[in-house]
């Protein structure tokens, strides 16, 4: 490998872009490719235009990169496993095609010993009422494949609600398939983000505290508040067995529920998280470098905390910088993108040493803002520390 070696990245979102921005120190460089002209990444590094599925574009792409990764588990299984015959490719395709599949995964999780909400797999209308008598209801009826930010999913709250249910998803039970999951009335949501190198050196960053507004990611908190050694260091066993099995290499994230201090695994993303990027400013290695330095064999970093952070999600479009600029601890991500309903287009974090410092800053950020709403739940975990 080149003293300065390019990475390629497969999708090219907020995730790649924050890759690019990541590994300048390192000196390395860049190659993404996606399938639309203006992804955002293509704003940092060289851009690529073409389909995961086109051998050709593929090729073009394996010849200017010394090792790939991707931004988004819905790379076609397939492309990466062309793309892996050719220039390694971390995390490894088996590992991305689990994850690509809600029924796979949970078989998984079970096997590993991993707690999960019950769950059936649906393919006709029968099996789903069927599903609905084995799981109860309420319940969730999702997607198999490509649900991600509460798309391909509808709750069902009675037995009433099948019918609508499967006028919805489905026509696309022939194409992807379907799993029925029981509800779970959890506590909290939290995530483990974790990073597995080349040679087996596993590292997670502290417990990360999510709430979500429509089933998108709105704000985390780390370290989470009130979690005691035990649950966090069962949340960190699941993830290594997760990362053994798969023979991981890079970050992933596994998002759990927290119910009665029982932990159950709602699914891994196998990527860079949404609930990690506050790693950039309060940890001492951010998840992006720990992704990078891991794909490329380099020895990882120290996940150790700097002090407390909370991330902030800018959906649909930006709000003014200044108030959260203004804050010591406050940091500001555009990712270059055009405003849209419901499309992520930045975050901000916030950073202090202590809970009191960073309650005090989420408080005039969100009076500020006119999003007291979104840092509410914050708020309250850690005003009793």
């Amino acid at each position: 490998m080149s003293a300065h070696p390019c990475v390629g990245i497969l999708g090219g979102g907020q995730l790649a872009r924050m890759l690019v921005l990541s590994g300048a120190s390192l000196g390395l460089r860049f190659r993404i490719m996606d399938t639309v002209a203006d992804a955002c990444a293509g704003q940092v590094a060289p851009l690529q235009v073409g389909d995961y599925r086109d051998e050709a574009a593929l090729a073009e792409f394996a010849a200017q990169v010394d090792v790939a990764t991707f931004d988004f588990e819905n790379v076609p299984a397939a492309g990466a496993e062309w793309l892996a015959a050719r220039v390694p490719v971390f995390p490894n395709p088996g590992a991305l095609a689990v994850a690509q599949d809600r029924l796979a995964e949970k078989t998984l999780f079970g096997e590993l010993g991993i707690p999960v909400p019950a769950f059936a797999a649906v393919a006709t209308r029968d099996e789903l009422e069927r599903a609905l008598d084995q799981v109860g209801v309420p319940c969730i009826l999702k997607t198999r494949r490509l649900g991600y930010d509460g798309k391909g999913q509808f709750r069902i709250r009675s037995r009433d609600d099948a019918a609508a249910a499967w006028e919805a998803l489905g026509p696309q039970a022939q194409g992807v398939g379907l799993i029925v999951e029981a509800f779970v009335p959890f506590d909290r949501e939290l995530s483990v983000v974790a990073v597995r190198g080349r040679d087996g050196e596993f590292r997670t960053w502290p417990l990360t505290a999510n709430w979500h507004v429509d089933g998108v990611l709105s704000t985390s908190l780390a370290p989470a508040p009130q979690v005691d050694a035990a649950l966090a260091q069962t949340a960190v066993d699941y993830a290594r067995r997760l990362a053994g099995r798969l023979d991981y290499v890079g970050v992933f994230a596994l998002e759990l529920f927290c119910r009665e201090g029982e932990l159950l695994a709602n699914e891994m993303a196998p990527r860079v998280h949404n609930s990690g990027h506050w790693t950039i400013e309060g940890a001492e290695t951010s998840q992006f470098e720990n992704h990078l330095r891991a794909v490329l064999g380099l020895p990882l970093g120290s996940t150790a905390m700097r002090g407390h952070a909370c991330m902030l999600n800018w959906i649909g479009k930006m709000p003014d910088a200044r108030a959260v600029l203004e804050q010591p601890g406050g940091h500001w991500h555009d990712y270059g993108k055009q405003p849209r309903a419901g499309r992520k287009v930045g975050h901000a974090t916030l950073r202090a040493d202590t809970p009191q410092a960073l309650a005090q800053a989420l408080e005039q950020v969100g009076h500020a803002l006119g999003r007291q709403a979104q840092v509410a739940p914050p708020l309250q975990a850690l005003h009793p520390l």
